[in-house]
């Protein structure tokens, strides 16, 4: 029984060693792995980039605006009355001069009557009195009311042949009745509104540009005016004013663009686009996709020595599919087009494969 017993623990004594240096062997094996994978270099960030060069083109706008009559008058009543005479209509043409209105003119002719008998009166009283001053009948008291009392007479008749001028009203051009407020018979008071008289070859367009598109506009510019409403290929027009004004919640001002022969069916109100052509200049244009914002603004990732940096760039017109930046971005540079998913400040980039 001692015999048997003893064979096993022999053999376990005996594979000890063996087994303890395998384990150390393996231990050996995994720190080795271990150390290899710590030094190994990350790979850099995969981007496509593209140098940015200056480039001489042309510039086409087109913007929206409205028809404008430029040259309006709104008639309105110096006296009140009795509308007698109103002969035109809306859409109706008139002459420079014409009558438009008439009052009644009875009881301001009556008044009128009655001044030119008072200046009569002044006159001969006048008269009297000098020949009574020759010879020292009449004092320098009477002959001084007597010259006032002509002249207040006189006054009188002046300012009631006034008014009664201002019971007829002409035109003051020729043009189109636009507007007819009041009809024959009708009771009106001083300075009420009768008409319209508007000029139609005074139509202009009056349109919104942005802020970025101004500085470029000079008036006498040659522009291309389509009108929505009516046929044809458009209209040879030139840029006649800009105003000096700005709107401060839309950044935009308005230009007026004049047509050289304005269409005969053309009308106020309506709708027309004007088309801007710039003469070539230099512009550094980036793709419109390259552009990116954060809470400050907008930047470009720069590619420089095989890192990306931010440029914080100040973006212009809207060229196509690209932008052109007008500060903060310099010719040459290489700037990333594609690959932004984890570009971050100073990581490094490589050219895509």
């Amino acid at each position: 029984m001692a015999v048997r017993s003893s064979t096993p623990l022999c053999g376990l004594k005996a594979s000890l060693p063996l087994l303890l240096s395998l384990t150390l062997i393996a231990g050996c094996g995994d720190d080795q792995g271990t150390g290899d994978a710590g030094q190994r270099k990350m790979p850099a960030h995969r981007v496509e980039t593209l140098a940015v060069q200056k480039e001489s083109i042309p510039l086409e706008r087109e913007r929206a605006g409205n028809l404008k009559i430029r040259r309006q008058v709104r008639i309105h009543s110096q006296e009140e009355g009795r509308i007698t005479q109103l002969p035109f209509f809306e859409g109706d043409a008139v002459k420079e001069g014409e009558l438009l209105a008439g009052l009644d003119d009875s009881l301001v002719r009556a008044e009128l009557q009655k001044a030119e008998a008072n200046l009569h009166q002044a006159k001969l009283d006048a008269d009297r009195l000098t020949g009574l001053a020759d010879k020292r009948l009449a004092s320098e008291e009477q002959m001084a009311r007597a010259r006032t009392n002509l002249e207040v007479a006189e006054a009188e008749r002046h300012l009631l042949k006034t008014r009664l001028d201002h019971t007829r009203i002409a035109a003051p051009f020729s043009g189109l009745v636009s507007e007819r407020l009041v009809e024959p018979g009708d009771l009106v008071a001083k300075f009420d509104h009768l008409l319209t008289l508007i000029d139609p070859d005074s139509l202009i367009v009056q349109v919104s540009v942005s802020e970025l598109l101004l500085p470029s506009l000079t008036t006498g510019t040659p522009v291309s005016i389509r009108i929505d409403a009516l046929p044809g290929d458009g209209f040879k027009g030139r840029i006649l004013r800009i105003h000096p004004r700005m709107d401060p919640a839309s950044r935009q001002g308005l230009v007026e663009v004049s047509f050289e022969q304005v269409p005969p069916q053309a009308r106020g109100g309506q709708l027309a686009r004007v088309t801007f052509t710039l003469p070539p200049r230099d512009r550094l244009l980036v793709p419109f996709t390259a552009i990116q914002r954060d809470r400050e603004g907008e930047y470009l990732f720069l590619a420089r020595q095989g890192k990306a940096h931010k440029a914080r760039i100040e973006a212009g017109l809207r060229i196509g599919e690209r932008v052109e930046v007008l500060r903060g971005l310099d010719p040459g540079e290489q700037i990333v087009t594609r690959g932004f998913m984890g570009l971050t400040e100073g990581k490094e980039v490589g050219a895509h494969e």
